[in-house]
């Protein structure tokens, strides 16, 4: 017997139909003779339409009254697919994030987990109950409910196969594994048997929907190995693992898209010891992330940043950077949101030379121009048109031979 907790992500769970297929798996794992937590996110679409509705009765809604009625989408599927088990005779009982004892920091909509109690959830499991978890959602020390941002539902599964000791953790999702880049968009992606913690997280933070990042950063933290596959099939998925020697052969394992980025650049601002630190600091106060930072050499007294923040951060990015500026004695804010983020991926990049120059022509021989680029030991990020941003990525995928990887 082993102890096994599984996540469905809102497609896994779209419908009634679906609901029921999610509870026929679940009772087949369970009838293995394994002990289940079961992890759901929103039925997919709901958590779009209710940030719709917020913002149809307030342009910009309080976070906490966000969270509010966000978490009400994961609510209603963990009671369903709890029913839905009932229904065909497994016991189940289903928990709220609170319920599940999932302590969060006091970040509204970005909430980071502090602690899980996961004591209750053992002893259902031990009574043979399968429990289901709100992913998505947890409770601060404040008593009150938040939320953990967009994917959150993965790192509610990985903390929980930490928190119960899961001997596997299985992420469903609308797709077979992880592939070299998104089949829609490059139609010769192939799938990878497996992938290193560091190349998923790189490929998480740079674009790719299958998994949220900080869910892949939790499980490298307590070496949670996973599983990303299909609810729709049974085939065998991608394993998410710690990094060993032979992965390092392939130079570049995956090329990720990320079109939900905007550039802000700060110009004409004061070229002193101080100035970018209290800019960086105001953005971080207001909870903005920055990714991909240039700054240019000061001329005449002044300097320019720029950087790039999700698209929907561009506005709160704004807005905290005006009191900075007149603060330290002036300066302009621009946000372009035309723009999008390609990187390239792979562990072999620490052992290969030559990376960098191959992108680079493959993208100038069909005249992509590239407006900022950043590197790590095991990626290169560039800021292109997000009109060709597409394009690109099929140009990057054959100059690095990806669809040659095999599955």
């Amino acid at each position: 017997m082993a102890r096994i907790v599984q996540k469905y992500g809102g497609t896994s769970v779209g419908d009634v139909e679906r609901i029921k297929k999610v509870a026929e798996r679940i009772k087949a794992t369970r009838d293995e003779g394994n002990e289940l937590v079961v992890v759901v996110s929103a039925r997919s679409g709901v958590t779009n339409e209710l940030i719709a509705r917020a913002k149809a009765v307030c342009e910009h809604p309080s976070e906490r009254e966000l969270d509010m009625l966000l978490a009400t989408g994961e609510q209603e599927t963990i009671a369903l697919t709890a029913m839905a088990l009932h229904g065909v005779g497994v016991a189940a009982v289903s928990y709220t994030g609170a319920q599940a004892g999932i302590f969060t920091d006091r970040m509204h909509t970005k909430a980071k987990i502090k602690t899980i109690n996961a004591g209750p959830i053992i002893e259902d499991l031990k009574q043979g109950k399968v429990v289901i978890v709100a992913g998505f959602q947890g409770i601060n020390d404040d008593g009150q409910i938040t939320t953990l941002g967009r994917g959150g539902s993965d790192l509610t599964a990985i903390a929980l196969a930490a928190a119960v000791h899961a001997d596997k953790c299985e992420i469903y999702t609308d797709v077979d594994g992880v592939y070299t880049a998104d089949p829609r968009v490059v139609k010769t992606a192939q799938k990878l048997t497996e992938i290193s913690y560091d190349e998923m997280l790189e490929l998480a933070s740079s674009g790719s929907k299958v998994m949220q990042s900080r869910s892949v950063e939790f499980a490298k933290k307590y070496n949670v190995v996973f599983e990303v596959r299909s609810s729709f099939n049974h085939n065998p998925g991608t394993i998410v693992k710690e990094e060993v020697a032979y992965m390092e052969k392939v130079v570049v394992r995956g090329v990720a898209v990320d079109k939900d980025q905007a550039k802000v650049i700060v110009s004409n601002i004061v070229d002193k010891p101080g100035s970018a630190a209290k800019v960086f600091r105001a953005l971080a106060d207001a909870g903005v992330i920055v990714d991909m930072i240039v700054q240019n050499v000061g001329r005449h007294g002044v300097a320019n940043l720029t950087f790039t923040v999700p698209q929907g951060d561009s506005h709160r990015a704004q807005k905290a950077l005006e009191p900075v500026l007149a603060e330290i004695g002036g300066g302009q804010v621009a946000i372009h949101e035309q723009i999008a983020k390609l990187s390239v991926v792979g562990v072999g990049m620490k052992t290969h030379t030559g990376v960098a120059a191959t992108l680079f022509q493959a993208l100038a021989d069909v005249g992509i121009n590239i407006e900022l680029i950043t590197t790590s030991e095991i990626k290169i990020s560039i800021v292109v048109d997000i009109a060709r941003v597409d394009e690109a990525a099929r140009v990057a995928h054959e100059a690095f031979h990806l669809s040659q990887l095999g599955v």
